[in-house]
């Protein structure tokens, strides 16, 4: 895993993923859970402080790794989905062609292949 500098975190050339309310609520959530985890001390004091650290970091970049890795399952998913429904519909289409080939053939004599 790649650290970001802090540089990179006031790059605004960088992706963002994080938009809107969204971005406006994980800034919110950050200020309180850093305010929170500050008050509270302690070993889950420092716990909200760290993810409240993060929430700020994702509301102030409008990027958020984890929403990236959940987009690009979500992207692979309905490629795998669209190539299914593809291969559903070839196999109707060859289907529907054996079957009007087999409506108007008619088989005369002895058919090597039936069984005895």
């Amino acid at each position: 895993m790649s650290r970001r500098s802090v540089a990179d975190l006031t790059d605004v050339t960088q992706p963002q993923n994080v938009h809107g309310w969204e971005r406006a609520g994980s800034l919110a959530a950050g200020v309180v859970l850093v305010g929170k985890g500050v008050a509270r001390g302690g070993l889950l004091g420092l716990l909200q402080v760290a993810i409240g650290g993060a929430a700020l970091a994702r509301g102030y970049t409008g990027y958020s790794k984890t929403k990236d890795i959940f987009e690009k399952g979500r992207q692979d998913l309905d490629a795998i989905r669209a190539r299914i429904e593809g291969a559903g519909a070839e196999l109707q289409s060859l289907k529907d062609s054996a079957v009007a080939a087999t409506e108007t053939t008619t088989v005369i004599g002895e058919d090597p292949l039936a069984p005895k």
